[in-house]
């Protein structure tokens, strides 16, 4: 070969292993970004157990699980190509829980927790099947003590 035609393999070569690299590093590559530190909530509170995908995507159409292993049935909520699976719901669960439709659109699948109960204190995983992905969420709840 010649030197000009060595060059240019060369190039080929190192533009061949970057766009490889790339295509592992950033193709589908998704993951789930929750709390470090638990939520904390009293009882009769209504709070949100934060957990988005990263990098950001619209997750309206995805299935979204956040469950409880200490449970049966483990399910907490689930959504299923955009729409709410009740049946495969925790009864304890019944009419307390939600996801923002606007912050799927955003990539944000956190779980909004309607009117707390000393019950509800564990810990959470957050699935998006698609990708693989999951974080988990530890719930503390507390009740004041008036005496």
């Amino acid at each position: 070969m010649t030197p000009l035609k060595d060059k240019h393999l060369l190039v080929l070569q190192h533009v061949a292993v970057v766009l490889l690299f790339l295509i592992q590093s950033c193709g589908g590559q998704h993951q789930m970004i929750g709390p470090t530190q638990p939520v904390v909530a009293m009882i009769g509170d209504d709070i949100i157990l934060p957990c988005h995908l990263e990098p950001t995507m619209d997750a309206v159409d995805l299935t979204v699980d956040w469950s409880r292993t200490d449970l049966k049935p483990r399910s907490v909520y689930v959504r299923r190509e955009g729409v709410e699976l009740l049946t495969e719901q925790n009864p304890l669960y019944t009419g307390r829980t939600s996801l923002s439709v606007n912050k799927l659109q955003c990539g944000d699948v956190s779980l909004k927790l309607s009117t707390v109960q000393l019950s509800d204190a564990g810990t959470y995983k957050c699935l998006v099947p698609k990708f693989n992905a999951e974080t988990v969420v530890v719930l503390a709840v507390g009740k004041l003590n008036l005496d």
